[in-house]
């Protein structure tokens, strides 16, 4: 091996040959350390990270409080399979989730381990809740990547590419773009278009939707559009899925994002940020719908693995004693009005949007319909990581470069990161 490689090129090396190209790393970046909103590289290099693993992190890399449950539970049981045995941290992750997103209602919880693995079962349930076979989802929504996620997901690349033939029974419906003048009122229309041309209603088993599109590019669904939602799924017997992967645990401001729209989902799929970095997800609903499978018509070996619900009871405590809502709605002010300013500046920025913590800008060209330019939002992410902050792509057509930086970010991390931004705008336009 070449001497005067650097750490990173030469693990790099290492990763091209032995791990395949089908799953893709956004940064040529190998980390050694992380400590809350930053990030370093093995050889040294300090990062601001404002991915956050893809929206896991809220309370950031490495808390204290998650490290230490999670030590303290390794050393009392690491993994016993809540099929086989149960456990206390299992009873009180559901117990807890039950209680933010039932309120006084009655919900039950059951663990998993990853988002798409909780979608996957989210339909299972509400299948043999209402004995219908049909499900709703949105264009540009991401629901994971498994056979059934992805034919859920309403994008076709990268994620569908040659791997079909795909679960039937599945209908994409348009979601609101306000940007690109598709309103809450177009969106509703087509979806009655759908139910009178493709699947009556008493044949849908749920629609799923995402309060805010993540993959799909940072779109936020109206309070009105999930009104009507709500109201039609009531009508017509169909379960209501809210897919919080990517904006519960206060990413949006709320715990999580339905609760902008005062509605009560009959469904709820968690995961990311629920365990602090550690892979725990969960199905939270109605009682009565989730008591619908059978006894072992749900599990999975590892589902609600005993460290990270350790880690997610940790997560929680963090939440309900150190505001961490609060903080990031102050964090969400500063970084829209910075991502704003450097719009009127910057004439690439077609769009700053998002809800909460979880904003986004749209790059485009400049022509008269401002389109995609997934070129261009590449180039910038790449500046950015030069710049030294760590950035990612999202959208239909992956021209959004999105911020899913921890709650916990400090007010001096979000100017610089914003000062890092402006760098690698003004490089590309040089």
């Amino acid at each position: 091996m070449n001497s005067a490689l650097t750490e990173n090129q030469r693990l790099l090396a290492l990763r091209e040959q032995h791990i395949p190209r089908g799953i893709a790393t956004a940064h040529p970046v190998v980390a050694a350390r992380a400590d809350g909103a930053e990030l370093w590289d093995v050889d040294g290099k300090r990062y601001l990270d404002f991915v956050g693993g893809i929206g896991v992190l809220n309370v950031g890399h490495n808390h204290p409080r998650v490290v230490e449950a999670v030590r303290r539970q390794v050393g009392e049981i690491s993994h016993a399979s809540f099929q086989v045995v149960a456990y206390e941290a299992y009873i009180q992750v559901a117990a807890r989730l039950n209680t933010m997103i039932g309120g006084d209602e009655h919900y039950k919880s059951v663990l998993f381990t990853s988002g798409a693995e909780a979608v996957e079962n989210a339909i299972k349930i509400a299948r043999g809740h209402t004995n219908r076979p049909a499900v709703i989802s949105f264009r540009g929504g991401f629901h994971g990547r498994t056979l059934l996620g992805v034919t859920l997901t309403g994008m076709s690349q990268p994620y569908k590419q040659n791997f079909g033939p795909f679960p039937a029974e599945i209908y994409h419906a348009t979601y609101p773009n306000a940007y690109r003048g598709i309103s809450s009122e177009d969106a509703l229309a087509e979806l009655d278009a759908l139910f009178a041309t493709d699947v009556a209603p008493d044949r849908v088993a749920a629609i799923i939707i995402e309060p805010v599109q993540g993959d799909g590019g940072f779109l936020a669904a109206p309070k009105a559009f999930l009104q009507a939602l709500r109201q039609r799924c009531t009508e017509h017997g169909i379960v209501l899925i809210l897919d919080e992967i990517q904006a519960g645990f206060g990413r949006t401001g709320t715990m999580f994002g339905f609760q902008h729209a005062d509605i009560k989902p009959d469904l709820v799929t968690v995961a990311k940020s629920l365990a602090g970095g550690m892979p725990l997800s969960a199905v939270v609903g109605r009682a009565e719908i989730m008591d619908a499978p059978t006894p072992g018509g749900l599990g999975g070996t590892y589902g609600g693995n005993a460290v990270a619900c350790a880690a997610a009871l940790a997560v929680m405590d963090l939440f309900e004693e150190q505001d961490l809502l609060a903080q990031g709605e102050q964090l969400a002010a500063q970084l829209r009005e910075g991502l704003l300013n450097l719009q009127k500046r910057h004439p690439c920025i077609g769009d700053v949007r998002g809800l909460g913590f979880m904003q986004a800008i749209e790059i485009v060209a400049p022509d008269q319909q401002q389109s995609p330019d997934a070129a261009l939002a590449q180039k910038i992410i790449d500046e950015a990581r030069n710049a030294g902050l760590l950035v990612i792509k999202c959208g239909v057509y992956r021209n959004v470069v999105r911020f899913l930086a921890p709650l916990i970010t400090t007010q001096a991390q979000v100017a610089e990161a914003l000062q890092m931004l402006d760098k690698a705008l003004t490089a590309v336009s040089a």
